[in-house]
């Protein structure tokens, strides 16, 4: 496996990455990886002849009092368990690269990234789209994967990509590839290492509570109802606050008042301890 920290050197080995086959996957990452992250690595290599992974804390979709400083950074780390799992390059620039002076232009995708993460967190969609789209031209994968548990982000990148004419990657190609969990069923995340013991423990009622919710909803309950006691069962476990708790179309990412025909998602955003964990089902057809 190799590495490269400047865009020439990035280009050069992409260039000869497709020397010995045509196919490159990408796995945008801020590092800090996982078994969720590992997963990703695998499905892009089950289906793309070279595997790129980036690795770059994008300091533009952090807010300014959240946790930037004390994000992960552990690359020696994070490169040792991609030579592992067969990744071809690590793509790890750092800012002044990836934002050189003079750097003034912002990609914004609206409607799809407005609300729930949109809202709770104003800028951080426009930081998300311009580095995927830089990441995207710079690497010219055939193929990127994200994780599920980002939903949002996954729709606001689709979104960018339809709307953008992308080609490398082309819409269809962005693949979402299922949450990874931990044993208790709580979604695996970088953030979850902020966590003591005690507060990892009853993070756990998260998903038991969302998997609640979407038993009821697909059993035909009042969904207003459903979700104002979803949040009251968040919160009663240990929670500290609840940014949303919400069914949406899985498409579009508008607010559902009933569950229809159409793919659904439960969408949830709550903070417990200072750390903010998201996480989603599927509901019904989705």
């Amino acid at each position: 496996m190799k590495t490269a920290s400047t865009l020439a050197d990035l280009r050069a080995q992409t260039q000869e990455l497709r020397q010995s086959g045509p196919t490159i996957g990408l796995v945008p990452t801020m590092g800090a990886l996982h078994e969720g992250h590992l997963a990703l690595v695998r499905a892009a290599r089950a289906t793309c002849d070279h595997v790129v992974v980036s690795i770059f804390v994008n300091p533009t979709q952090f807010g300014p009092n959240e946790d930037l400083e004390r994000y992960p950074r552990q690359l020696a780390e994070d490169c040792a368990m991609l030579e592992v799992e067969g990744a071809a390059l690590v793509w790890a620039p750092d800012i002044a690269e990836m934002y050189p002076p003079g750097f003034s232009t912002t990609v914004s995708v609206g409607e799809v990234s407005e609300d729930f993460c949109g809202a709770s967190r104003p800028g951080h969609f426009d930081g998300v789209a311009t580095v995927v789209l830089k990441l995207f031209n710079q690497v010219q994968p055939d193929m990127a994967f994200f994780g599920e548990k980002d939903f949002q982000q996954l729709a606001v990148i689709r979104t960018m990509a339809r709307d953008l004419d992308l080609v490398r990657p082309h819409v269809d190609s962005i693949i979402g590839v299922p949450i990874v969990r931990e044993a208790d069923g709580l979604a695996m995340s970088s953030r979850n290492r902020y966590l003591s013991p005690v507060l990892r423990e009853a993070a756990a009622v998260l998903p038991l509570a969302m998997q609640e919710a979407v038993a009821r909803i697909e059993d035909g309950q009042n969904v207003t109802r459903t979700l104002a006691a979803l949040e009251d069962e968040i919160l009663g476990g240990g929670f500290d606050g609840v940014d949303y708790a919400e069914l949406a179309d899985a498409e579009t990412l508008k607010r559902l008042e009933a569950l229809g025909e159409s793919p659904a998602r439960l969408l949830v955003a709550a903070r417990i301890g200072g750390t903010r964990l998201i996480d989603n089902l599927a509901v019904g057809r989705g």
